[in-house]
């Protein structure tokens, strides 16, 4: 089962789901109204999940081409070096690899397969504890550890394979 730790967003979650249960199901017999609610409350906590990775992920490396808020000049991928050695972010060349580096990033984290990107995505970038990631995926705490260090491990290395150290 998937929790929702935000208030508000549980609140929108369970109205959502009762608008769907009311739109698409309301000439049901009252006693299949429970299982269909329970199915459809799943289904829309799985999507608010999906949505806020998506999210998460797009905030995420938008952030990064912004300042650090207690340092002005701090760049979190300044400390990434590729192949050529030099990086300056605020030259159109380091801003034309920072861009490209993002851009295999993203690909790499796409090409994971699916239970290891999402195990990636929610503990790293949700910013979700084991449990949490775990009751979010439906599977055990054992799982979302195996997951994110498969994940972690085959990043590592496609990062490696072109160059990139982090």
């Amino acid at each position: 089962m998937f929790a929702v730790h935000n208030e508000e967003s549980a609140l929108d979650i369970v109205q959502d789901a009762m608008m769907k249960l009311a739109e698409k199901y309301g000439d049901r017999p009252p006693a299949e109204l429970p299982m269909l609610f329970q199915r459809i409350l799943q289904n829309t906590i799985r999507d608010y999940y999906r949505r806020s990775k998506v999210r998460s992920l797009w905030t995420t490396l938008f952030s990064s081409l912004s300042s650090h808020s207690d340092d002005e000049d701090y760049d979190p991928l300044e400390t990434v070096s590729g192949e050529s050695g030099s990086y300056s972010p605020q030259t159109p060349d380091g801003q034309l690899q920072q861009t490209q580096l993002l851009a295999i990033i993203e690909e790499e984290i796409e090409s994971l397969p699916a239970r290891q990107r999402e195990a990636f995505l929610l503990r790293y970038w949700e910013d979700m504890d084991v449990a949490e990631t775990a009751s979010a995926m439906g599977c055990s705490e054992g799982s979302v550890k195996t997951h994110c260090s498969r994940a972690n491990h085959s990043l590592a290395a496609a990062l490696k394979a072109r160059g990139i150290t982090l």
